[in-house]
């Protein structure tokens, strides 16, 4: 059977990690075999370009060269990660995918959802999340956690805040397109009650798979 491909996303600082984390524990424990990765990353090509995206010292980095390094990457872990564990019948769970690039590049960069759809269609090479949650969250809110709990912050999350307004209108906005597979959570709750809702949408998808 194909595996099941689960994608968390969200502002930053919406708790992402946490979540997802704490996911794969819960799927493991129910026999799951259970794949964690993320992006930028998930493989080595991918966490060299990671480094890059990240860095602040590339502070002036065109929005198309951005754009596009993202894609690179995602073409990698797809290829080489992704696709390989969904077809062994895994289940994946990646921290960010796709709709980020929506986000942050098509909304908050302004270069529009519609060309990061078409650059992104190369690297998917037709593989799509089953699920995505989408941690929603007020970005002074959801950086103010992230300064917490990381320090410096990396060079998007250095961004002003009129971006990470963006981004999130940007998140809410395919989350409306894509209702049947994008299931918004309120990530300003304890992180139990998050978890309780992360989990419902979870196993309301394996009942849904399992019954096809």
């Amino acid at each position: 059977m194909k595996g099941l491909f689960i994608t968390f996303e969200g502002p930053d600082g919406s708790g992402k990690t946490t979540q997802i984390n704490m996911l794969k524990g819960y799927l493991e424990n129910k026999g799951f075999e259970v794949i964690l990765t993320r992006e930028p990353g998930g493989t080595e090509f991918g966490e060299e370009i990671r480094r890059i995206l990240l860095d602040l010292k590339h502070k002036d980095m065109d929005e198309k060269a951005e754009m596009l390094l993202y894609a690179a990457a995602r073409a990698q872990h797809v290829s080489k990660l992704i696709k390989p564990a969904l077809l062994q019948g895994k289940m994946v769970l990646c921290d960010r995918f796709v709709d980020s690039s929506y986000a942050y590049q098509g909304v908050g960069r302004g270069l529009g959802i519609k060309l990061v759809e078409q650059v992104n269609e190369i690297a998917l090479a037709g593989v799509y999340p089953d699920l995505t949650i989408l941690l929603n969250i007020e970005p002074k809110m959801g950086l103010a956690r992230s300064a917490n709990s990381k320090g410096l912050p990396d060079r998007l999350e250095s961004e002003k805040i009129g971006f990470h307004e963006k981004v999130r209108e940007g998140f809410l906005r395919v989350c409306e397109q894509n209702s049947n597979r994008i299931k918004e959570v309120e990530a300003g709750d304890s992180i139990e009650q998050v978890f309780k809702t992360v989990i419902e949408h979870v196993n309301n998808l394996i009942v849904q798979k399992n019954n096809i």
